[in-house]
This record gives structure tokens, C-alpha cells and sequence, in this order.
């Protein structure tokens, strides 16, 4: 019977072990993977949709800032990973909460682009535009929720040197979206 019970005994894997953060790292590798290729899936329907057009009253410049301000969030999450990394915490939790502010003004900077757009959803770049735009806005979104509990779980010292993999996984996740948006802003800005 003891021979039995331990064929069939589940095998548990550590949550800091090598092993579960390989397995926790494949993971997000597919789900980027498989994110990317919605993401992708929407720039290919805006030049399906629309071809290359693109408004002329298009607010560059807001585009172009709220680009700067994704772009300045991922060097303060890289330094927040970094300063987490080698036990520098309180720094580390200072650059987290640069990364949320950024993160929040990006997304306020989309809304602010919504609300001063002159063309609405059900135009042919308008679905484009605002569904491109919405679909990233809410990965910022929980991006900024994942970072705000790595923030306070960092706080709470639940992570050591040794062990950040969350605070990797969550930082990776944000340098994902922020490489989204890199191919999103040409895509809708630049190309005509």
C-alpha cells in the first residue's frame, strides 16, 4: 500500500525553488506570446481596416507625450528590479511607485486623447484608434495593479536578494506592454 500512496503522491515544488520559477517564467513567456498575437491581431486590422490613413487632426503631440511617459516607466521599473535584486529595498520601492505614477499618467494622457478626439468609434479608424488604445490602456491598467501589490508586499518584506521572482515577473509584464505600445505608437501616429 506505502508503495502505492507514493506513486501516486503529488509532487510539490517550492514556490522559491528553481524549478517553480522556471516553470513561472515559461508561463509568462507563452502568455506574452499569446498576448502578443492579439496585440498583433489588432495592428493587422488597422491596416486591413483603414489602410494608412490617418486623421489629420490626430493629437500628435499628446501622442508623443504619453509615449515619453510609458517609455520614462521603464527605466524606473528596470532600476526598481535592479535596486530589489541587490537588497536595496526602500530605493526599490521608490522607483515602484515612479513606475505607478508614470503608469497612471499614461493612462490619464489616453483619456485625455479620447476625449479630445474628433472622430468617434464607428469610424473606420476611429474603431482602430480607440480599440488599439483601450486594449492597451487596461494592460497598463493591471499592470499598475500588479506593481502596487509588489509595492506593498515589498514593504512588507516578503521578498529577500534571493528571491524576486515576482517582482521579475511583474517588471517583465511591464516592459511587455511597454514594447506593445512601441509598435502601437507608429502604428496609429506615424504611418500615413
Amino acid at each position: 500500500m506505502a508503495a502505492a500512496d507514493t506513486a501516486h503522491a503529488v509532487h510539490h515544488v517550492d514556490s522559491h525553488s528553481p524549478e517553480r520559477v522556471r516553470i513561472n517564467r515559461l508561463g509568462l513567456w507563452l502568455f506574452f506570446a499569446s498576448d502578443g498575437l492579439l496585440f498583433a491581431v489588432f495592428a493587422a486590422a488597422r491596416f486591413y481596416n483603414n489602410g494608412t490613413f490617418r486623421p489629420d487632426d490626430l493629437k500628435q503631440i499628446l501622442g508623443l507625450a504619453v509615449t515619453a511617459v510609458l517609455l520614462a516607466s521603464s527605466l524606473t521599473a528596470y532600476r526598481a528590479e535592479t535596486a530589489i535584486e541587490h537588497g536595496n529595498f526602500a530605493h526599490g520601492r521608490l522607483m515602484l511607485l515612479l513606475t505607478i505614477i508614470l503608469g497612471v499618467g499614461f493612462v490619464a494622457g489616453v483619456v485625455t486623447e479620447w476625449s479630445l478626439a474628433e472622430f468617434t468609434p464607428s469610424e473606420g479608424f476611429g474603431t482602430s484608434y480607440f480599440s488599439m488604445t483601450g486594449m492597451h490602456s487596461m494592460h497598463v491598467i493591471t499592470g499598475i495593479l500588479f506593481l502596487v501589490v509588489i509595492y506593498v508586499r515589498t514593504g512588507r518584506g516578503h521578498f529577500s536578494s534571493g528571491y524576486t521572482w515576482p517582482v521579475s515577473g511583474v517588471i517583465m509584464y511591464w516592459h511587455f506592454v511597454d514594447v506593445v505600445w512601441v509598435f502601437f505608437y507608429p502604428t496609429l501616429y506615424l504611418v500615413k
